[in-house]
């Protein structure tokens, strides 16, 4: 992985794929696709708000804009390259991007069932929030504040 960029449209499809995969072992213990798995990429890339790892297409991490802060919508890294700090990387540009656009807050949330990340964020500075129930998913929410550099 040599850094993150811009998806560009004609990576829909491989976005689309690379998170299903992510996401794939979650169903069973969520009993339905995550939320992830059924966003419409095309529009999303279209909007500007989807990047990629350069070169290889090992992982994706959605940054949406909001009054005050930075929505992480979504971190998805091929199951191939789990462990190997994609996720972190990926992780480091919302931070980067926040700082960059202005807002000193990243927000995101994950399922209660993914309780690989109930741990895996706060290791990386983010505190619980809240939890709260929306579409059928019972959601667990976190900020980090991003300090200018």
């Amino acid at each position: 992985m040599t850094g993150i960029v811009p998806a560009r449209p004609e990576d829909a499809d491989a976005v689309r794929a690379l998170v299903r995969a992510a996401y794939a072992h979650y169903v069973p213990r969520i009993g339905r696709e995550p939320a992830p798995m059924t966003a419409d990429y095309a529009a999303l890339i279209a909007a500007g708000h989807v990047w990629v790892t350069d070169g290889a297409l090992v992982g994706v991490i959605v940054l949406i804009p909001q009054a005050g802060h930075l929505q992480v919508d979504n971190v998805a890294v091929d199951p191939a390259a789990r462990g190997t700090g994609v996720g972190a990387a990926l992780l480091a540009f919302a931070e980067e991007r926040a700082r960059a656009l202005g807002r000193p807050q990243l927000r995101l949330y994950t399922n209660a069932a993914m309780h690989e990340n109930l741990a895996y964020y706060p290791r990386r500075g983010y505190t619980e929030t809240h939890r709260a129930t929306e579409s059928g998913f019972h959601r667990v929410y976190f900020q980090k504040q991003t300090p200018p550099r």
